[in-house]
């Protein structure tokens, strides 16, 4: 029997009309829109549809407008594919509440409300801090662990083989850039991104987030969710709150999240949210698999055929 995980996307998969057409086609979905503005007091669809990408950006908005449209995809897809069960969900940082939250972890309402939070909160970390992150293509870990030892950086993201994030204060990611290079990395890049998360310089978001998901009623997920600190599945409610804390300031270990799953004997994978970035990680983790998505109309016509039994 193959097994189905879900897979939520994080942030940096924004685009400025995410979730337009899937409002415009389908009631239920423009419903859950409407839901979330209600549930925030702002027109948040309003800037996934229409931007402008510069409000977009902003951290506690691209947190939100990518969870809103990666649960709307979610839901669409149970309407689309009635019988599809699915056997663990996991997400890329941001992403780790959305796949909670469909795991029955936390309420949409609620989930939406922290994740919003947490963008304002990493958003305040990024202004007290002068922070930035840069991909490492091409170089394996302990090389890129040598670099990072030596600029004084941190190993934010190990996406899949040969695709890596160091993240830190923006001077010492610049010399972190020319010994990557140094090093034989094919390629070594700063992200346009507005701090460095994952790594020490976000530890002011904590105890923000901490008193934040105090708030929340937070059960035992009805299937495994995989925590981007450990690679494994949460544990009970009061563990779900320190890993989601602890995430703000550590690696995220998606390679060896999906490893994991791998491992459990999941075959079929699906990517629910905009942008296409967890597909193209799991095709250089393992091309044998099947991977899915669901971004807008048209990704949604062709899962739901392939998942018709």
């Amino acid at each position: 029997m193959s097994k189905t995980a879900l897979l939520f996307a994080g942030q940096g998969a924004q685009a400025v009309g995410m979730g337009k057409d899937l409002a415009e086609k389908f009631p239920s979905a423009k419903a859950w829109f409407d839901r979330a503005n209600a549930a925030l007091g702002h027109d948040l669809a309003s800037i996934c549809f229409n931007g402008p990408d510069a409000e977009l950006t902003k951290t506690e908005n691209a947190q939100p407008g990518i969870f809103l449209v990666s649960w709307v995809a979610f839901q669409l897809l149970k309407e689309q594919a009635p019988s599809l069960k699915f056997d663990a969900t996991a997400g890329l940082s941001l992403g780790e509440f959305t796949a909670l939250t469909a795991a029955g972890a936390m309420s949409f309402e609620d989930g939406l409300r922290v994740v919003r939070q947490r963008g304002r909160f990493m958003q305040e970390a990024c202004e007290a801090t002068r922070g930035g992150m840069a991909a490492v293509i091409g170089l394996d870990e302990a090389p890129t662990r040598e670099v990072c030892a030596e600029a004084g950086v941190v190993l934010a993201n190990l996406n899949c083989p040969g695709q890596l994030v160091i993240s830190g204060e923006s001077d010492k990611i610049t010399k972190a850039v020319e010994l990557a290079k140094a090093r034989g990395a094919k390629r070594a890049i700063s992200l346009p991104v507005a701090g460095a998360y994952h790594s020490p310089l976000m530890v002011g978001a904590q105890p923000k987030l901490q008193a934040e998901l105090a708030k929340v009623k937070l059960s035992p997920p009805v299937v495994p969710v995989i925590s981007n600190v450990t690679g494994q599945p949460h544990g009970n409610a009061a563990e779900i709150s320190a890993r989601l804390v602890e995430q703000v300031t550590s690696s995220v270990l998606w390679e060896k999240s999906m490893r994991h799953l791998l491992a459990q004997g999941f075959t079929r994978f699906i990517e629910l949210g905009p942008g296409t970035a967890l597909s193209g990680f799991m095709k250089r983790i393992d091309k044998k698999v099947q991977m899915l998505n669901v971004a807008d109309v048209a990704s949604l016509e062709v899962t739901g055929k392939a998942l018709a039994p």
